[in-house]
């Protein structure tokens, strides 16, 4: 340690630290204790035991051992005559004791200082591998330890040393500066007696001794960690504060002060400066708290001049660079930020706010607001960017919420300072940027994958999490919407973590804006319009490494179809996407009115058909004009391929309301009025009026509880069938528009056959299926959506008795709405079911299969009595070539089956082994595998009760195991691994036979799939098992377990090495958990006798 290698008869650091300690030799005895405390942090300090301790002291350095500190303290005090002084002043004891105190500090600091110098010169330190405190002659080698430690510098203090120097700088504080500095300055808790009138050359004298010493590393670290505020506190009062607290220093001397308070402010860590100066300039004025209320002493308030002091300083280390995030951490410091309450203090939403409001608001001695952004907008972006998990979430609240008050106060300079920068990467490859892309060549990188994933998290932690739909913010968005959207087309057809910000972020913006607004804008997704600027054309995106994107230059395709391909191409991929993004929007309804947008541009290509090809026949035609014609019809295809897709993906479910309905019904007859069905799209044309006209015609007939402003909503279509019932070429038509208008009218008391036929068509149901209700209502009428009919309103606006008289007189709807009841209430209707179940229309096949399985779950008598004949009807639908009849007739199956299985159960296993003859043998493999489909639904719906039916189920997926079809052993070897699942421990002994099937199966199958379905049936028997697999399969582990390992290592099929590695991982888990049980602590109390 310090002085511990010294030679010869020089000072040790050892003497200087005895020193302080006989200086701060507590009292002898408790006689001595009743003294006078002297005020400040050293309160155990007496007066009497100073006088003593000084003169201790001074008698200790007349002895002979004692010269070389005698000589260095003479020194000291020869420069600092204000120490000396005060040393010599018997009158103020505390004050005697301070310089002493401070003498000594500063010899101490200039004998660390020589050592130091002394220890650089000779190198003694810098040899690594030294042994610290080896003697020179006990054979000890400095340095041979490989990984043994450097040796501490010459002038490195022991733990007892920085322990008795902390005490005397502690004393040395609470003596020297704080009797001395008036109430408000420096927040000590605690009365203080107000200072001497002479005070300042003290206050400087021990100012300018502690400023001395912080310069020096192992005397400033303590100093500035513990005292650094009351060091501010007297800079501040020395060099700024009023003439009448500093009388007797003189004008260099406060100048010097402040050159000290700048030098201490720049050189610490800044947080802990920003903190300290919050400190100095004291809390606010506080509310009295209530009665009863536990409050802290409250400190006194500084003065004016400190506070404004403060803030001057303040505001100078928030302009300095990296000044922003020095205060945001100086102010969030005591919240957690860093540690491990920064989650919890980022949920204080108001501090977070409170500096937020700091940061936008501009500093008085800023020479210009403009300035002020220009300076700190960087830094605001920077704290978006913190790579500590700890610390994010708060500067990023703190980030995004002045940013938002900043474009709330001054817009202007918000965008040009904050929104600009934050959306560069994405604006430079927009269409609008000027960019002179013939400079740049081809696969030049313009945004890096670094700055383009940044660039959108940023937009997200902005936009979306900050969550304020300003004009500005909005505005600022929609700049870069398109290439965002581009960016999120691309993250769909690749790997990339980009697609779920960019579709929050469109997703934010489709919820956020206007209506009109998000509907333009997803016209300029589709290409419909340039209100979105798009990605530039001679940009294009690409895989980064760390699974984000990079954009690149492209390089001009010079053959015109490439070209073609890749334009179609990529159109096509936008208006997936963009189908894709409209899924998620269809609860707001934004799905449904883009939707009829389309319908509506629809109309107008159909109007404008006949007039765009007149011009092009037209002879003489400009390039102007041929121009024209070929950017109409590119966004006549447009529309059509979107509406297309629309239809094909979400037309099901994209409207909410009848409202919507009322629109798309209206832009059909718009259409069907403005270019009636004609040439060789007649067809569809008369079509699509029948399913609107029809939709229409449900409505009214009780598929949707309609209210009295639904009419109102659907009178809106009377012009329009009253246009269509006059100039549709077709009778039918012309009657059914005529029938539906006054249907409207009368808000459905009239309802001619008509209107029923229409709506039976539109539900894809026959006419006379069902039966009549009282109401004229055919009670099997499904509902638009589903099995019950759909209601737009949560409750209806009136009740029953307060209806308009045209509804009260109308024979169809009901006062409570339309209810479904069953789809038979006779046996004439089971029998017409029953006939429609071999409809040749596979519409109307399979409503009727899901109607006679509506009737087993309701337990219809009749339909329980005919149960064998439907399950005949099931069978032969189950061998249906449609999905929607196959699928129907399965879940009737499985329901007939799990509610009687001792009928059903032998039929159905016998239709599994022996399927039907005169069947061809792919068409039988098929339907044994649907068969399959239904026995392993039945073996879910029985649950436990399965075991009773254990054997034959084995026994007839093993036999389909060994069929020729390669498809069906691989379907019964995956129903055979449900079935082993689901049995769990009643397996019993027909495991060996499980075992024997599939070890055999996954080491001698030609086909790879059924190898691996094999090993799959392993997978399924571990995973259901469990913690029990080793009791249940102990006969059949260890064949297992080689089966595996034989697997993994001679699988050519890379599949099937993947299920047996799953295999063996879930078989190592169950053997760790038996062979290493997880200990638990119990607590057990036990009752003595």
């Amino acid at each position: 340690m310090a002085g511990g290698r010294e030679p010869g008869p020089g000072l040790a650091v050892e003497r200087v630290v005895e020193a302080l300690e006989l200086l701060l030799r507590p009292p002898a005895g408790p006689g001595e204790r009743g003294d006078e405390a002297v005020p400040g942090p050293e309160g155990a300090l007496r007066l009497e035991p100073l006088r003593r301790n000084v003169c201790a002291l001074e008698e200790r350095l007349r002895e002979p051992g004692w010269a070389a500190l005698r000589g260095l303290h003479r020194a000291v005090l020869a420069r600092t005559p204000a120490l000396a002084a005060g040393v010599a002043a018997e009158a103020d004891p505390c004050w005697a004791a301070a310089c002493a105190l401070l003498a000594l500090l500063l010899c101490l600091k200039e004998r660390l200082a020589a050592l130091a110098a002394a220890d650089a010169g000779t190198g003694t330190g810098a040899t690594p591998g030294a042994t610290p405190g080896a003697a020179p002659g006990s054979g000890a080698t400095p340095g041979t330890g490989t990984g043994a430690a450097p040796p501490p510098s010459a002038d490195t203090l022991s733990v007892a040393q920085a322990q008795a120097v902390g005490r005397a700088l502690r004393a040395a504080v609470g003596l020297g500066l704080v009797p001395y500095l008036p109430p408000g300055v420096g927040q000590v808790p605690g009365p203080r007696p107000p200072p001497p009138a002479s005070c300042g050359p003290r206050l400087l004298a021990a100012t300018a001794a502690l400023s001395e010493l912080a310069q020096h590393p192992a005397l400033g670290a303590p100093l500035l960690a513990r005292h650094l505020g009351l060091l501010l506190a007297s800079l501040c009062l020395l060099g700024h504060g009023p003439a009448a607290c500093s009388e007797g220093v003189s004008d260099a001397e406060r100048a010097r002060c402040r050159q000290t308070l700048q030098h201490i402010l720049d050189r610490i860590y800044q947080p802990l400066a920003v903190r300290e100066l919050l400190i100095l300039q004291g809390r606010p004025k506080q509310n009295p708290p209530s009665p009863g209320e536990q409050t802290k002493p409250a400190l006194v308030q500084a003065p004016a001049w400190l506070r404004r002091l403060c803030g001057q300083l303040l505001s100078e280390r928030l302009m300095r660079p990296r000044g922003v995030q020095a205060v945001v951490r100086g102010i969030m410091e005591g919240a957690g930020a860093g540690g491990a309450g920064a989650e919890a203090a980022a949920v204080d939403w108001r501090k977070c706010d409170a500096v937020a409001k700091i940061l936008a608001s501009c500093p008085q001695q800023c020479p210009s607001l403009e300035e002020y952004y220009r300076l700190v907008c960087p830094q605001v972006l920077g704290l978006l960017h913190i790579q500590d998990k700890l610390t994010a979430l708060q500067f990023q609240r703190v980030a995004t919420t002045t940013l938002l008050t900043m474009a709330k106060e001054h817009p202007q300079l918000a965008e040009k300072y904050l929104l600009q920068p934050l959306l560069a990467p994405l604006l430079r490859c927009s269409e609008t940027a000027e960019l002179v892309m013939e400079d740049l060549s081809a696969g030049a990188v313009l945004v890096t994958e670094a700055e383009l994933g940044s660039c959108v998290e940023d937009v997200l932690k902005v936009y979306v999490v900050g969550n304020d739909s300003s004009s500005l913010l909005l505005g600022s968005l929609q700049s870069v919407l398109g290439v965002v959207f581009s960016l999120y087309s691309f993250a769909k057809q690749n790997v990339s973590y980009l697609r779920s910000p960019c579709q929050e972020i469109l997703l934010w913006f489709l919820e956020k804006s206007e209506r009109e607004v998000a509907l333009a804008v997803l016209e300029g997704f589709a290409g419909l319009n340039s209100i979105v600027p798009t990605l530039h054309p001679r940009c294009r995106f690409c895989a980064g490494s760390e699974g984000g994107a990079t954009i690149t230059v492209e390089e001009t395709i010079s053959d015109e179809d490439d070209a073609l391909y890749q334009k179609i191409s990529l159109e096509q991929c936008h208006m997936e996407t963009l189908v894709e993004l409209l899924s998620h929007c269809q609860k707001s309804g934004l799905a449904g009115d883009f939707f009829i947008r389309c319908l509506q541009a629809l109309t107008h290509v159909a109007a404008e058909d006949e007039v765009a090809s007149n011009l092009a026949a037209a002879p003489g035609g400009s390039l102007l004009e041929l121009e024209q014609y070929h950017t109409g019809q590119r966004r006549k295809l447009l529309v059509l391929q979107l509406v297309a897709t629309l239809c094909e993906n979400i037309s099901d479910t994209v409207f909410t309301d009848v409202a919507q309905v009322q629109e798309f019904v209206a832009a059909t007859l718009q259409r069907a009025c403005a270019s009636p069905a004609q040439g060789p799209g007649a067809a569809v044309e008369a079509q699509t009026l029948a399913m609107a006209m029809g939709l229409v015609a449900a409505m009214l007939g009780g598929a949707v509880q309609l209210q009295s402003s639904d009419f109102a909503i659907l009178k809106r279509l009377v012009p329009l069938l009253e246009e269509l019932s006059r100039t549709y070429p077709e009778p039918v038509t012309q009657e059914l528009a005529s029938d539906l208008r006054i249907a409207i009218c009368t808000h459905g008391a009239f309802s001619p056959g008509t209107l029923g036929a229409a709506a039976d068509g539109v539900l894809r149901k026959k006419p006379g299926t069902g039966v009549q209700g009282p109401d004229g209502i055919p009670n099997g009428a499904p509902g638009l959506g589903g099995d019950r009919a759909p209601s737009w309103h949560s409750h209806s606006n009136s009740a029953p008795g307060e209806r308009s008289e045209e509804q009260t007189l109308s024979h169809e709807p009901s006062t409570t709405g339309p209810a479904l009841t069953s789809c038979t209430d006779s046996p004439a209707g089971l029998q017409e079911l029953l006939v429609s179940a071999y409809d040749p229309q596979p519409p109307g096949r399979a409503a009727a299969l899901r109607c006679l399985t509506s009737l087993i779950t309701q337990r219809d008598p009749e339909a329980l009595r005919l149960q064998e004949k439907l399950l005949q009807v099931f069978l032969e639908n189950v061998q249906h070539e449609d999905a929607f009849v196959y699928l129907s007739a399965i879940q009737g199956i499985a329901l007939l089956s799990s509610e009687y299985p001792e009928r059903i159960l032998p039929i159905l296993l016998a239709e599994y082994r022996c399927p039907a003859r005169g069947t061809e043998d792919a068409t039988a493999a098929i339907t044994r595998m649907k068969l399959g489909e239904v026995l392993m639904r039945v073996t879910q719906a029985l649950g436990d009760m399965v075991f009773k039916h254990r054997e034959p189920l084995v026994q007839a997926f093993l036999q389909g195991a060994r069929d020729p079809d390669s498809a069906l052993r691989a379907s019964s070897l995956s129903n055979l691994g449900e079935l082993c699942q689901r049995l769990s421990f009643q397996l019993g002994s027909i495991i060996h036979e499980v075992t024997s099937c599939v070890t055999a199966i996954a080491k001698t199958d030609p086909e790879a799939e059924v190898r691996r379905a094999a090993v799959h049936v392993v997978v399924l028997l571990l995973r259901g098992l469990s913690e029990k697999a080793t009791e249940v399969l102990q006969d059949v582990l260890r064949d297992l377990y080689r089966l595996l390992k034989y697997v993994v290592m001679a699988e050519p099929d890379g599949a099937t090495r993947l299920h047996a590695q799953l295999a063996l991982e879930e078989l190592d888990v169950v053997m760790r958990r038996v062979l290493f049980p997880p200990q638990t602590l119990q607590k057990k109390i036990t009752v003595l006798p």
